[in-house]
């Protein structure tokens, strides 16, 4: 009969690394595997591999609503929106049911070929921007811009809304 031996075991709690932020045993393992695809790809045919965590961020930049900036002036409205790397045939702009729509959309494609590797990588993604038109506009004299990767849409005001506020004073009665 074989014999019995009992070996001493302490039970420690799996606590956070650092006191009062709770554990997440998944977001740990995520992170050791993309450190593990970091050190994989730095020597992987002499070329850097981007973890699996990057390549999703770099995607959601992709199809991600653009940057708009809102400006009002005397006599227009301005709407400025950044799409870098797109071209002004894939933007679609839209005045339907009282406001305004501006669609785009990005496709990029890119091919390495070397002697021992080939690379191919595809992204495509669209977006949409809806922006209600306030009273005043002259929506017969919108017009859209685009230069350099920035769009600029001119929202003209009519004469009406160009008008100086009337002021009213008031009396004791």
């Amino acid at each position: 009969m074989a014999t019995e031996t009992k070996l001493p075991v302490t039970k420690t709690s799996a606590a956070p690394a650092v006191a009062g932020e709770p554990w997440h045993p998944f977001l740990a393992l995520r992170n050791e595997i993309d450190q593990i695809f970091d050190d994989f790809g730095s020597g992987f045919w002499n070329r850097p591999f981007r973890s699996l965590a990057r390549l999703e961020r770099d995607f959601s930049k992709a199809i991600s609503a653009p940057a708009v900036d809102v400006a009002e002036s005397d006599k227009a409205f301005e709407i400025t929106a950044e799409l870098p790397g797109l071209d002004e045939k894939n933007i679609d702009i839209k005045l339907v049911n009282g406001g305004l729509t501006i669609k785009g959309e990005k496709r990029e494609e890119t091919e390495e070929k070397q002697k021992d590797y080939y690379v191919s990588e595809r992204r495509y993604g669209t977006f949409e921007r809806y922006f209600t038109l306030p009273e005043g506009v002259n929506a017969d004299k919108i017009e859209a811009t685009f230069k350099n990767g920035v769009l600029k849409v001119v929202l003209p005001k009519t004469e009406e809304a160009q008008k100086p506020a009337k002021t009213i004073n008031v009396k004791a009665a």
